[in-house]
């Protein structure tokens, strides 16, 4: 055997791992994501959209709001002093509730 020979044989032997390697990765399934990277890829309102969504066509005072995960409660007092928590999706803006 002629060493070009030789060498083309080598390089042939040494390439043939690399596609069948390249074909198993297709195979696999995508790593599982976690939960820190699917709550950042999730579109967020801000504290202060979410009041103005909570206040939009109410009378009465803002109180104060909290973050609860996927809520925002939105704390808002009546004119004759009834106080309710507004509850608003933090995903969407939406007004979900009130309690």
């Amino acid at each position: 055997m002629t060493r070009i020979a030789a060498a083309f044989l080598a390089a042939l032997l040494a390439a043939a791992p690399l596609g069948s390697a390249a074909a198993q990765d297709r195979e696999r399934p995508p790593p599982l994501r976690r939960e820190e990277d699917r709550q950042l890829e999730r579109p967020q309102v801000s504290m202060g959209q979410a009041v103005q969504r909570a206040s939009a066509g109410r009378p009465g005072r803002f109180l104060g709001a909290s973050n609860r995960g996927d809520t925002i409660v939105v704390r808002w007092e009546y004119p004759g002093g009834r106080v309710a928590d507004i509850m608003v999706d933090a995903r969407t803006g939406r007004v979900v509730g009130e309690r």
